[in-house]
């Protein structure tokens, strides 16, 4: 089958030749994972980066008229927040891709209106308040601390450090003028909920399969220090090794609870309109409480990261679940 692989690139300028030189060199991104994953399937895989102009890309659509687009752009022009953009293009001009929709991939990048649906449906949030640039910030007085600080639009924890946790309303006012000044967008205020950081893959779309549960652990913080997932905890390899932070399967939570909370997600899933595959963000309270954190329609899904490595312990090797990615999106 003919399969276009897209994704925002630093090299726009590079045809498919060049992509492929990196896939055959095993280079490490997601996007030559997945193109490797589908040429060993027997597809026609046509590899395209996308950089500050959209044209070459229609361009290149239109000469190879693929029957499916896997989509692994995160943004466009190096910012995120037009991440869906690139879908609501595909939409508009009526090409067949993997993952989530432009509504989807719009609201859940927004954490105070993906909480507001999420608590529409009944699941637990943590209590938060949004503050814009130019607001009095006035703490609602249900929000007590320790409270968390983030911008409103990230996501992969850019903007979370242990800097974050703000425990007196001098430094909550501090956070929060740091967000808009260095992100120049909304802060969200929530109410930090200890526990621990679990981690909830799904794939399918009408009928969907819960992958095994993962889970960020921490080694023993320095005093002040909070078992948050900061920027630096999910992607700084040495900090995560001077800190005994590691990402491993989910140990001693009975079946009845992991039943539970892959219902939630799975209701989170079809809340926030997700397609084909996604991950949901929990915290598991000290009494078993489920509070969903995030819901992320776009997934990082590189070889040996704890998507795949989840797909792999219920049985999908990693060519097994790019395949099953393209079968879900082709099912729809």
């Amino acid at each position: 089958m003919k399969i276009a692989v897209i994704f925002d690139s630093l090299h726009p300028e590079w045809e498919d030749a060049d992509f492929k030189r990196e896939v055959e060199a095993k280079a490490e991104e997601a996007e030559y994972d997945v193109a490797r994953a589908l040429l060993a399937g027997g597809h026609d895989v046509l590899m395209i980066g996308i950089g500050d102009d959209v044209a070459p890309l229609l361009t290149k659509l239109a000469a190879f008229q693929p029957k499916l687009l896997f989509n692994g752009c995160e943004g466009f022009r190096k910012n995120a927040r037009h991440e869906y953009a690139i879908a609501a293009l595909l939409d508009m001009y009526g090409y067949r891709y993997t993952g989530s929709s432009p509504t989807a991939l719009l609201v859940a990048r927004n954490k105070s209106l993906t909480k507001k649906i999420l608590a529409y449906h009944g699941i637990r949030v943590p209590a938060f308040a949004e503050f814009h640039h130019g607001d009095k910030l006035m703490r609602p007085s249900e929000l007590r601390f320790p409270l968390i600080v983030k911008p409103l639009l990230e996501d992969a924890s850019i903007g979370i450090a242990q800097a974050s946790v703000v425990e007196d309303d001098a430094s909550l006012s501090q956070r929060v003028e740091f967000i808009h000044e260095k992100y120049h967008q909304a802060a969200i205020v929530e109410e930090l909920v200890e526990g621990r950081e679990v981690y909830v893959g799904l794939i399918g779309n009408d009928d969907l399969e819960v992958l095994p549960l993962t889970e960020m652990t921490f080694g023993e913080p320095e005093i002040g220090e909070h078992r948050i997932a900061t920027y630096k905890a999910k992607w700084d390899e040495e900090y995560r090794k001077k800190k005994k932070i590691k990402n491993v399967f989910a140990k001693g939570v009975s079946e009845e609870l992991t039943r539970r909370i892959g219902e939630i997600c799975s209701t989170a899933f079809h809340a926030l309109w997700l397609q084909d595959y996604g991950r949901v963000d929990v915290r598991l309270a000290h009494d078993n409480e489920v509070y969903v954190l995030e819901v992320n329609p776009n997934p990082f899904i590189a070889a040996e990261h704890e998507l795949a490595e989840a797909a792999e312990k219920s049985g999908l090797k990693y060519n097994a679940f790019i395949q099953r990615i393209v079968d879900e999106a082709m099912a729809r």
